[in-house]
């Protein structure tokens, strides 16, 4: 069975012409419609002082995708602890998790954006110790009882919805990240695939369980038409937008995330992370996958306008997901045990 996930950072360049307040009711129309498909899981992105309007605030738009689905888990990914107070982030999380019935989760972030950090006014060097307070902070708080913060006893209510408090996973993209996963968190979400076996070798020398192997890879983009060379002119200019958004900051922090600055649409399309296919390729690769098989959206990618996201979504409504169906009728399969991995931008 293939597993459905969608996610929005709401970048609105503006050469898309799209208002931000457009781009945000067509996100929040697109996760109703990911909720009634069977969607798994919607992941919300943050950054800040994006000249794009990048989500900068995750819980108050985590709070209206609650508001608006019944479902479908919301995974905020990643929360960057750096520019947090970790307290209000319990506070927020609790009550995202209450408004949701329990279906939201975190990933925790140490960030990489020079730029950020200066508005902040935190430095690099501070980041691990961040990302381990947040962790043991929330922790903590979602108990409900209170403990000692900073010298000082606090107590943080109300308790979430999940008896344990939301599932927290750590995002990262260096090996010290993912043995810092193993240590304190509920999972790892890396920026690139070779972080996976670090992460499993530091939880099998902590004599935890063993993850198995790396969850599926997933395109960047994939968007669904009739005419893929068509639909591809009007996409390019949005795929090397964000390629080079995230590529420059990438470059600019030495950090490897999967993104780097491309010159070209040409190129950046024989890559092969941006993809645009017929409705029979999707379901044909996917369903060559077997039951880890991952269709992870990405809608509305670097101000993609919202009409022509819809064009995919209801091609994939209508033409993927019965031949999905499908298949999985006939296969017996059952969906994939791994949690979604998605790029920790």
């Amino acid at each position: 069975m293939v597993t459905l996930a969608i996610r929005y950072d709401l970048r609105n360049p503006e050469f898309a012409g799209t208002s931000m307040q457009d781009r945000y009711d067509a996100a929040l129309d697109q996760i109703e419609w990911a909720d009634r498909m069977g969607f798994a899981a919607v992941t919300l992105s943050e950054h800040h002082g994006v000249d794009d309007g990048y989500l900068p605030s995750l819980f108050p738009f985590a709070a209206a995708v609650a508001a608006r689905t019944k479902t479908i888990r919301i995974q905020l990914g990643a929360l960057i602890a750096p520019f947090h107070d970790p307290l209000r982030v319990a506070e927020d999380g609790a009550v995202v998790d209450l408004l949701s019935h329990g279906r939201l989760g975190v990933v925790i972030a140490n960030g990489y954006v020079p730029a950020e950090f200066a508005m902040f006014g935190r430095a690099l060097s501070d980041r691990a110790k961040a990302v381990t307070e947040m962790v043991a902070v929330l922790r903590a708080a979602w108990t409900g009882a209170p403990f000692v913060y900073r010298g000082r006893q606090v107590t943080v209510t109300p308790r979430p919805s999940q008896p344990n408090g939301p599932p927290i996973m750590l995002g990262g993209s260096s090996p010290a990240a993912a043995r810092r996963a193993a240590l304190i968190a509920d999972g790892f979400l890396p920026s690139t695939a070779d972080l996976w076996e670090p992460y499993r070798t530091e939880l099998r020398i902590l004599g935890k369980p063993d993850p198995g192997p790396a969850p599926p890879s997933v395109p960047m983009f994939l968007h669904v038409a009739r005419d893929p060379d068509a639909a591809w002119k009007q996409i390019a200019p949005h795929a090397l937008y964000e390629m080079n958004a995230y590529g420059r900051w990438a470059a600019e922090s030495g950090t490897v995330t999967g993104y780097a600055p491309i010159e070209d649409a040409a190129t950046l399309r024989a890559m092969g992370l941006y993809k645009v296919v017929t409705p029979e390729v999707c379901a044909a690769e996917l369903t060559s996958k077997g039951p880890a098989a991952l269709l992870m959206l990405h809608p509305l990618m670097g101000g993609l306008p919202p009409e022509l996201a819809w064009e995919s979504l209801r091609l994939i409504e209508s033409e993927v997901l019965p031949l999905l169906k499908t298949a999985n009728d006939s296969s017996g399969s059952q969906p994939s045990p791994h949690v979604f991995r998605e790029r920790n931008e």
